[in-house]
């Protein structure tokens, strides 16, 4: 399939073309808030998207997440609070540049850094897509569930402070996914005698709890305090001041690359995500940089290295997803509903299905990185301002109205909105008992693709699970899972006993 035919049919079609400059406005406008995510807007208005074409609800979603991503350096920039965890390392050196009257040359710096990155991990997907569907064609079950697994090991162990409350909620996910009928014996499972549960629990109606209400919850101890601006020139500044030159940011470009190939390859990685990507990259651009003492204290630099890594993760994350099912971050578990949905099977077969869908939805994202990108060089500082003036006394009660309304839209049902409300105090605890919302919901889409996977091969051999040992590949990819939990649990020592001992130093 060739990319500039895809890119010459959403080109064609002046109803896509605004869906997606629609899409890369909401996203920079929710990531720009703090507070809010990406995630949380996909999930309240996925069921808006279940009435329109395939492609157009794919690629709205898909771009919203992009710029969602970027969106959330404009609050981290302007308001010392970061739009979302990853833009947590863009704050270290956007936020000493605004206090010095240059917001918006920071601005400028994280959306060429950002576009950059994102361009660079949608081509690298591009490239290796098609290569990978064909060996994943010849996985059979064993080497499926034994991928599941690693995936359920990889989310629980690394997204998170600690590895065993991480697990716990990937194991959550896993057991209320299996509420329902048995897809084999029919038998009920956690029903509880309660009819509407015989469906399962609505993926949708759980994301916008676990996300949309769980945040509103979490906010309103703050429900009377507007949006503060902490800069103390705001944005009204010298516009000589912030013309971003040439000379300027060329020192930047080695950054954006090297950040660009970590995010890739971060994003690839099942359950790593944005934050993991900005700081693994802001940490080697500081090491490598000839003035690493200016980190820190506004270094374009060290808004262009997470930037870059930031973004550059959101193609490479679609690899995984499109080709075994598996969704690396949770706009991707989201994605898959709106895939089923439409009729969709994801997997190795759809590049033998629908094969135009795809690359018509990657082109889609290449225009949606042009869109925000233009919106957020010209548009960034005046976007700022509107979000500044927003109190969270009307924002959050319309949160929770659009909330209402869209789990209820999805099914037509009240009792998803009881799951919804139930959901949210649920994804509220969470929170604040420092479990993993995220590992819980991503887990809870892969319940259902590794059950099938681990049923399916014990049928192929009366060796029981030993099957998963009998074929090599199943067995390395169980290597790789303990790997990964021995890797991360060195890795917490290590950290715990360094904490320990600079106490130690200070006292």
């Amino acid at each position: 399939m060739d990319i500039f035919h895809s890119l010459a049919t959403v080109l064609s079609s002046p109803a896509l073309l605004a869906w997606i400059v629609a899409a890369a406005m909401i996203g920079m406008t929710v990531g720009a808030i703090p507070g809010l995510t990406a995630s949380a807007a996909i999930a309240m208005l996925s069921p808006m998207t279940f009435y329109m074409d395939p492609l157009s609800a794919l690629a709205f979603l898909y771009v919203i997440g992009k710029s969602g991503r970027y969106g959330g350096s404009v609050a981290a920039i302007l308001f010392n609070t970061p739009g979302t965890a990853a833009s947590a390392a863009t704050q270290i050196d956007g936020y000493p540049l605004a206090q010095k009257g240059m917001a918006s040359k920071a601005m400028k710096v994280a959306t060429v850094s950002s576009v950059i990155g994102d361009f660079t991990g949608d081509l690298l997907l591009l490239l290796a897509v098609g290569w990978l569907a064909a060996i994943a064609l010849k996985l059979g079950p064993p080497e499926l569930f034994s991928v599941y697994f690693v995936a359920f090991i990889v989310i629980g162990s690394v997204i998170g402070k600690s590895i065993v409350k991480g697990l716990i909620s990937a194991l959550l996910g896993v057991l209320v996914r299996m509420i329902g009928l048995d897809p084999i014996t029919l038998d009920n499972r956690f029903t509880f005698g309660m009819f509407e549960l015989n469906g399962g629990v609505s993926l949708i109606s759980l994301m916008i709890g676990i996300f949309v209400l769980g945040e509103v919850f979490a906010q309103l101890s703050n429900v009377n305090r507007p949006i503060q601006n902490n800069s103390p020139s705001g944005l009204n500044e010298n516009r000589a001041l912030n013309r971003l030159t040439w000379q300027e940011y060329k020192p930047c470009f080695p950054h954006v690359f090297r950040s660009s190939a970590i995010g890739a390859t971060i994003g690839a990685l099942p359950g790593l995500g944005s934050a993991v990507a900005a700081f693994v990259a802001y940490s080697e651009g500081k090491r490598r940089a000839k003035n690493p003492d200016e980190w820190g204290k506004g270094a374009l630099e060290g808004i262009a290295a997470p930037e870059a890594a930031n973004n550059a993760v959101s193609g490479p994350s679609m690899a995984p997803l499109l080709i075994l099912g598996i969704p690396g971050t949770t706009i991707g578990a989201i994605l898959i509903s709106v895939f089923l949905v439409h009729g969709i099977q994801i997997g190795p077969t759809l590049f033998l299905t629908s094969i135009e869908l795809v690359y018509n939805l990657f082109a889609a994202g290449l225009i949606g990185i042009v869109c925000y990108g233009l919106i957020g060089f010209f548009g960034a500082a005046r976007l700022g301002q509107i979000v500044q003036k927003i109190p969270t006394r009307i924002l959050y009660p319309l949160i929770f109205l659009t909330a209402f309304v869209s789990a209820y839209a999805a099914n037509g049902s009240l009792f998803d909105v009881w799951v919804m409300l139930i959901a949210g105090v649920f994804g509220w605890l969470m929170r604040k008992l420092d479990f993993n919302p995220a590992a819980f919901i991503i887990s809870f889409v892969l319940a259902g693709g590794a059950e099938e996977a681990f049923r399916q091969s014990l049928r192929l051999s009366d060796a029981g699970v030993f099957i998963f040992i009998e074929r090599p590949i199943s067995a390395l990819f169980l290597l790789v899972g303990a790997m990964v939990v021995i890797v991360r649990v060195r890795t917490m020592r290590r950290d715990a006993t360094s904490l320990k001992s600079d106490r130690l130093s200070d006292a």
